[in-house]
């Protein structure tokens, strides 16, 4: 029990902080923190190590906060997950309508495959899952998502949108 009080006291202000800055919501984000530490001690065992403990937190934080967004709109729409996923890899302030389209457009390019994994990781689903729907193994999902990221991010600056 000391484990957990001491990754709370660690963590809890950084996952606040992400949560504010997703959801611009501050009973909303301290609602959510709760709820993420109360998923993680339930979810330890699943924790394989593959990241840190602050990135698996964010990670269970980022989909209790899409879930949220799930239950308070009828329709979550795809351009605002979007937005989130490049957030991912790209300047959070430099965000824009025109990026989110241009992503959009770009990643209509790709193969079905990965169209399918990216769409899936928008939509806030776990490689573990994605894998076992598209038929491919957790890393090669992680891979495909990681470098369709870096192949967007590139192209944004090709192209001077960042």
């Amino acid at each position: 029990m000391k484990q957990i009080e001491k990754l709370y006291r660690e963590y809890k202000q950084d996952i606040y902080n992400y949560l504010l800055s997703l959801s611009h919501n501050p009973t909303l984000s301290e609602d959510l923190v709760s709820e993420t530490f109360v998923k993680a001690i339930y979810s330890i065992g699943n924790f394989n190590g593959q990241s840190s403990l602050k990135t698996w937190l964010f990670g269970i934080a980022r989909n209790l906060w899409l879930q949220s967004l799930r239950k308070d709109r009828t329709t979550v729409e795809y351009s605002d997950l979007l937005g989130l996923y490049i957030t991912d890899s790209i300047p959070q302030n430099l965000l824009m309508k025109e990026i989110v389209d241009r992503v959009f457009e770009l990643l209509k390019t790709k193969d079905e495959q990965t169209r399918k994994i990216i769409g899936m990781r928008i939509e806030g689903i776990s490689y573990y899952q994605i894998a076992e729907d598209v038929g491919v193994s957790e890393n090669s999902a992680r891979v495909i998502d990681f470098r369709t990221k870096k192949w967007l991010k590139a192209t944004l600056q090709k192209e001077g949108l960042l």
